[in-house]
């Protein structure tokens, strides 16, 4: 990755990244746009930092689930959501984490 990428906010460059997918001539596209994301059966990042926030979180996962179900997603929703999205498709071409939810 260039330097003029690393100053770029990452919320730029994954909405440019979006954009040019959806405009290929690809069937149809989806977006994936979790919120927060629960790791679950053993699965672990490979940003240390991330590690870190996890294990400090972990207790407090059900608390965010519970108080912001919109928000919060966990690793089997994500795949779940990937499957049956590239299988059947979806009403919009980017889901948001309820949207995950439900998917």
């Amino acid at each position: 990755m260039d330097r003029q990428h690393r100053k770029r906010p990452h919320h730029v460059i994954k909405g440019k990244t979006e954009n040019a997918l959806l405009l290929l001539p690809f069937k149809a596209a989806y977006m994936l746009r979790p919120a927060g994301i629960q790791p679950l059966h053993g699965i672990q990042s490979r940003s240390a930092s991330y590690r870190i926030l996890y294990v400090l979180a972990k207790p407090v996962f059900p608390l965010l689930k519970l108080l912001f179900p919109h928000y919060v997603c966990t690793t089997e929703h994500v795949g779940r959501a990937m499957i049956r999205v590239a299988q059947n498709g979806f009403p919009k071409p980017i889901l948001e984490a309820s949207d995950i939810n439900k998917a």
